[in-house]
């Protein structure tokens, strides 16, 4: 026989297995769009994003309302990085080559922020992005601004100290291989994980630019 313990916690093992039965049913209708993508992992749901203001190449300010109206992915690098920052660029702009066909207006952006502004000025951020591909945003900042700004997408970057004997120019940035991908209405959406896939990149953002358009 049952005692009265055991029917307690069968009855909160029901209980709790139907909420998740709900949850992942509630979960799955608001994130429908992202059983179609492939390289892009969507969020339930979007989240604001706090103020930010960014310099770039041409001397104005980079503030959310220059994002709206397109699906941006933002990487954060640094100019001097030997592998990872050139071969994440590049392959993001094989991805930018696939959509350049969709209308400027709606046409998803690439946002590359330095997140190592002692050594990267923003007419050298805009330079090498656009290296890569001429749509590539380019902008950075303090670090205090990039810390708030980074954190506000869950990513991180670190001042690595050069080697013993180096010189004090010589450090390195330690940052997310991760990208943010933000929404037309600047909303943070969704994230791109390596190893990346431009054709898969290129597929999710253009299907979502298409249904942000419906």
């Amino acid at each position: 026989m049952f005692n009265r313990t055991t029917l307690v916690v069968l009855i909160v093992a029901l209980a709790a297995g139907l909420g998740l039965l709900a949850a992942q049913r509630l979960s799955s209708e608001r994130v429908a769009p992202a059983a179609q993508t492939r390289a892009v992992t969507l969020f339930p749901q979007p989240r604001e994003l706090p103020p930010f203001a960014l310099q770039q190449s041409d001397g104005t300010q980079l503030v959310p309302g220059e994002l709206h109206g397109h699906w941006t992915v933002v990487f954060i690098g640094f100019t001097f990085c030997p592998d990872v920052c050139p071969m994440t660029l590049a392959e993001l702009a094989r991805a930018q080559k696939q959509w350049e066909d969709i209308p400027e207006a709606v046409r998803p952006r690439v946002l590359f922020v330095s997140v190592d502004p002692e050594r990267d000025s923003p007419d050298r951020v805009g330079e090498y992005a656009a290296g890569f591909h001429r749509d590539t945003l380019g902008a950075t900042a303090d670090v205090p601004a990039l810390e708030d700004f980074t954190r506000a997408l869950s990513l991180v970057f670190m001042k690595v100290p050069p080697p013993e004997g180096a010189p004090a120019g010589q450090y390195s940035i330690d940052h997310s291989a991760a990208m943010a991908v933000l929404d037309p209405r600047g909303r943070m959406a969704g994230v791109i994980q390596p190893p990346l896939d431009p054709a898969a990149i290129a597929a999710d953002l253009r299907m979502l630019t298409e249904a942000s358009r419906d």
